[in-house]
């Protein structure tokens, strides 16, 4: 239960929600369920998505940008809370200006990072820097962004148990969803490897594309599905088309559970990541996993994954071609994988966590 001096959190999303609107659901289900009176701040569109209000929350909608109108609707919302609590960096700055001057600590959690490059990224210097000073404590969901909100000037910055909860159990054999989903992308007579994300320069799917070319003369050749949408899928699918590769690039898809579980190999060749979905569904599933060794995701996966350097093609190739040459290596990896997922903190841990620091920091 909170402590007496939590009463009232408030909960601010900035225009990267989809980084951080599953956890912050989660985390304002876990406070309401406590008996903290939440409010959660946020673009219009993320209670579409993630549905606050049913959690017995209010949702507040506003504006990821610093106008007049959002500040003062902050500013009002802020205005009886004992602790106000920012998702991203975005939102911990405008948060910062709407509260100037206000009494109730501020927590900021990062939960992502994107690269930018030129004049963008001194900016984002800025920001996180002023940020990071301004928060009372900084909460990163991965190693290297504790380390990042040090060396940004944070006087207190701490490691937070992120958990996403599992997803529905699928079943990996003799499923007839799992043999649909491999004839209707081709797969049946051959190896399928799955992916899913945006399809962003951050997400690495050059490289993979680079990894491909090592089996596309293959008899047969492994075919890599790849789930998502974004502002990549043009050039990607160029790439495909003029060298010829086993890819198929789906869009967006409702379906991604059951693509996982059909899959041989599920491969995260991401630039940077902290707590994926991908990696988190599939170990849970039980999908052999080929990821980068970025962010936080050596931390996640443990040994329930087979790791290689991003940027790396070759090794990449190597290591998802020796995993589909060895049916039994890719049994005891699911296994350790299972086991791994097992570990992981509950909602009830994460949610707990945050409260000890509200707890903390109101007396």
């Amino acid at each position: 239960m909170p402590g007496p001096g939590v009463t009232h959190a408030v909960q601010v999303l900035g225009s990267g929600a989809s980084e951080s609107g599953a956890q912050v659901r989660s985390l304002a289900a876990g406070l309401v369920a406590r008996g903290l009176r939440v409010t959660v701040c946020g673009p219009g569109g993320s209670e579409a998505a993630y549905g606050f209000r049913a959690t017995g929350a209010r949702f507040v909608p506003v504006e990821s940008r610093a106008s007049a109108a959002t500040l003062t609707t902050l500013r009002a919302v802020c205005a009886d809370a004992a602790i106000v609590h920012a998702h991203g960096t975005g939102a911990g700055l405008l948060t910062s200006l709407a509260r100037r001057g206000g009494t109730a600590p501020l927590v900021v959690t990062w939960h992502a990072r994107s690269p930018v490059h030129g004049a963008r990224a001194h900016l984002r210097y800025l920001a996180e820097r002023r940020v990071a000073r301004g928060a009372r404590v900084v909460l990163g969901t991965s190693a290297d962004l504790v380390d990042l909100a040090r060396q940004r000037g944070a006087r207190d910055a701490r490691l937070a148990p992120v958990a996403v909860p599992p997803p529905p159990p699928v079943p990996r054999e003799e499923d007839p969803r799992q043999r649909k989903a491999r004839a209707e992308l081709g797969a049946v007579d051959r190896p399928l490897l799955f992916t899913a994300g945006r399809l962003e320069e951050r997400q690495g799917f050059d490289v993979l594309l680079d990894a491909v070319w090592a089996w596309r003369s293959d008899d047969p050749p492994p075919l890599l599905a790849i789930a998502g949408e974004g502002p990549e899928r043009l050039r990607l699918q160029r790439r495909v088309d003029t060298e010829g590769l086993p890819v198929r690039l789906l869009g967006r898809r409702d379906d991604v559970p059951e693509l996982l579980a059909a899959a041989d190999v599920a491969v995260l060749p991401s630039r940077w990541d902290a707590r994926p979905h991908l990696a988190h569904e599939a170990l849970h599933a039980g999908v052999p996993l080929v990821a980068t060794a970025v962010g936080g995701v050596p931390d996640l996966v443990g040994d329930g994954a087979e790791l290689v350097p991003y940027g790396d093609p070759e090794a990449l190739a190597r290591t998802v071609l020796a995993l589909l040459a060895d049916p039994a290596r890719r049994e005891r990896l699911a296994a350790a994988g299972r086991a791994q997922a097992a570990q992981w903190p509950t909602e009830d841990d994460a949610v707990a966590h945050v409260l000890g620091v509200y707890d903390e920091l109101t007396g």
